[in-house]
């Protein structure tokens, strides 16, 4: 077998081990999609209230417009999250799993290990993504007649490797400090959640905020799904919210690598490679 056979086997027996823990916690993940939906509805029942608070006030408010912005937020920034956190969880997964020393010391190019848990991430939070969109779509009946479905699709997409490059660097933390690292990464994601607009347009921000939105790469991927989905644009004119988000991307892959890669270098020499729980 040639390495890169090799390496490329190793990476989806990370995608194959990860699809055997949803299968043998199958009733966390149940209880985890009911939970993101009940969110879901919850966010999205905020534009049906605007228009009953709007005509208490004799104000008119377009609620179906309201309720699929405040969804197609909330759909996209659930999917890019989830990715932040598979990849973040990688090593309490190993920790948990008394797994971490082994794997962190097998014969395996980490970005074969990062490919895997990467695939299975994204393949998870579309299946996740879909779920829950169906489930909010059959609740308020929206028509999507007019969206383009498939270019928030593809904005996701585009989407989802700067959220890869910054989830890697992010699961550093989780390494370095075996006792609170997971909930330091939580940092990361308030920070993205204040500043992209997922459920206002970043122009309400306080101006030093605003500014700091140009550096999200959510915030390009909310405007694009939300000009494809809610305005119908064409995907091939999706291209200018498009090349930010993959130009993010090829930045913070192979820095979240570099990041990374010290990480597990002075976790080995100062022996933080031990289970948790």
């Amino acid at each position: 077998m040639s390495a890169a056979a090799f390496q490329i086997r190793a990476s989806f027996a990370f995608v194959e081990r990860n699809f055997n823990l949803i299968k043998r916690y199958w009733s966390w993940e149940m209880v985890w999609l009911i939970y993101s939906i009940a969110e879901s509805l919850s966010v999205s029942f905020i534009g049906l209230g605007m228009g009953v608070v709007g005509n208490s006030a004799n104000v008119e408010v377009d609620t179906a417009y309201l309720v699929l912005y405040l969804l197609i937020g909330n759909l996209v920034w659930r999917y890019l999250s989830q990715i932040f956190y598979w990849i973040t969880d990688l090593i309490n997964i190993e920790r948990w799993e008394g797994t971490i020393e082994y794997t962190l010391m097998a014969p395996i190019r980490r970005l074969t290990h990062m490919a895997g848990q990467t695939i299975f991430s994204v393949i998870y939070s579309l299946v996740f993504t879909s779920a829950i969109l169906i489930a909010t779509a059959l609740v308020f009946k929206i028509s999507l007649q007019s969206a383009n479905l498939f270019g928030g699709l593809v904005m996701m997409l585009a989407g989802s490797f700067s959220f890869i490059g910054i989830g890697i660097m992010a699961s550093v933390f989780p390494l370095l400090f075996p006792e609170r690292g997971a909930q330091m990464t939580h940092v990361f994601i308030a920070l993205l959640l204040l500043v992209s607009g997922v459920y206002y347009p970043v122009e309400v921000l306080p101006p030093f905020l605003e500014r700091l939105a140009v550096l999200s790469p959510a915030t390009y991927v909310l405007n694009g799904a939300r000009q494809a989905v809610l305005e119908g644009m064409p995907t091939s004119q999706l291209w200018p919210y498009i090349w930010p988000v993959l130009l993010m991307g090829a930045a913070l892959i192979p820095a979240g690598l570099w990041v990374f890669g010290q990480g597990e270098r002075y976790a080995k020499r100062t022996g933080k490679l031990h289970r948790n729980g």
